[in-house]
């Protein structure tokens, strides 16, 4: 079970509200954690991340907590600023 899967789980044990959401915005969540994963494992602070991007710490909240209205120049530049590429499969 990876790290995302786990937290997942977690969190749909203490928080009804999140797990009674979760199946329906997953794929949206998932895309928030795995942003905020990803910055996290770089040792980067939103703080950090929001001077690399020059944009606010309340912009990069939004993005790793409502990944739903984000476009993907966007994801591509916060992938970036973490010295990673975006990838997007349709399956």
């Amino acid at each position: 079970m990876s790290d995302l899967q786990r937290y997942i789980k977690e969190r749909k044990e203490r928080d009804a509200e999140f797990a009674d959401g979760y199946d329906e915005g997953g794929a949206l969540f998932t895309i928030g954690a795995m942003l905020r994963q990803a910055r996290q494992s770089e040792g980067m602070t939103q703080e950090a991340l929001a001077t690399q991007l020059q944009t606010s710490v309340a912009k990069i909240s939004h993005i790793e907590n409502h990944a739903d209205d984000v476009k993907l120049s966007v994801l591509s530049q916060y992938a970036s600023a973490l010295g990673k590429t975006l990838e997007v499969q349709i399956r």
